[in-house]
């Protein structure tokens, strides 16, 4: 698991530290993909482009707890295979906390289970697909709404994304703004406060990795009436989708500097 803090602390009562992106890791893949790509923490830290000494890696379906809201200069959330409307205990207590950022003014960006994750833990509404369970790569349109969304500035109004879930957002959070939709999710990304961003998708896969997860659960999925053959053959990369947690921290997340007791 990569160290959460940064350089070196000078000896001294009034020394500053650089405040770390906390990623929280809220499940992974089973072994074999683990071991091959990486954990879900890993595949994000990777996409965001952040170095070892810039995150701090949080468990929390370990176990592990968060630190206070203010030792984070942001947020991301992993996808897990845990539901949340399971309301285990480590997920609520992660909605508890998460309120308590929101409040602090710590920017995040959720995705998949951290998607649904945000939207319950500020009010909304979190089940199973109605159109049923998603895999592969589709296309996401983005909403005119969004043409002023700087984070979306980038972004063509139709873009690829890799998709693995069976849970959505059913309905937003009170205030949240839809920027984007699918044909199966019509709450595919969200803007929770001007600084808090979601999206079921997953800009931290790559195109490698969900064709090895599609061929894993090829039974599984079959059962449920997607054709993984057909799935794989759609799979490409998505540059556009991929680029949002880099641009998220550059617009959103500047460094900066916490106290450091002595």
């Amino acid at each position: 698991m990569p160290a959460s803090v940064s350089a070196a602390v000078p000896d001294s009562a009034s020394a500053q530290s650089i405040a770390p992106v906390l990623i929280i890791h809220t499940g992974d893949p089973i072994d074999e993909l683990r071991q091959s790509y990486g954990s879900y923490a890993v595949q994000l830290q990777k996409a965001a482009g952040l170095a070892d000494d810039e995150t701090e890696i949080v468990s929390v379906f370990q176990g592990q707890f968060l630190r206070e809201p203010e030792q984070y200069r942001a947020v991301l959330i992993t996808g897990s295979p845990t539901m949340v409307t399971d309301l285990v205990d480590w997920s609520e207590r992660t909605a508890a906390w998460l309120r308590r950022a929101a409040e602090h003014g710590l920017p995040m960006f959720g995705v998949c289970y951290g998607h649904q994750l945000l939207s319950h833990a500020f009010g909304g509404k979190v089940g199973y697909n109605p159109a049923g369970r998603v895999a592969g790569t589709m296309a996401v349109r983005r909403h005119a709404v969004a043409a002023d969304e700087h984070l979306l500035q980038e972004i063509p109004d139709s873009f690829e994304a890799h998709m693995l879930h069976s849970q959505v957002v059913l309905e937003p959070p009170p205030g949240a703004t839809v920027l984007a939709s699918s044909t199966m999710d019509p709450h595919h990304m969200l803007r929770l406060a001007p600084n808090i961003f979601s999206a079921q998708f997953h800009p931290e896969f790559t195109g490698e990795f969900v064709r090895a997860h599609l061929a894993y659960y090829t039974e599984v999925y079959g059962k449920c009436g997607i054709d993984t053959a057909a799935m794989c053959a759609q799979v490409c990369e998505t540059p556009q989708s991929a680029a949002l947690l880099r641009r998220f921290l550059d617009l959103h997340a500047p460094v900066k500097q916490i106290p450091v007791t002595i």
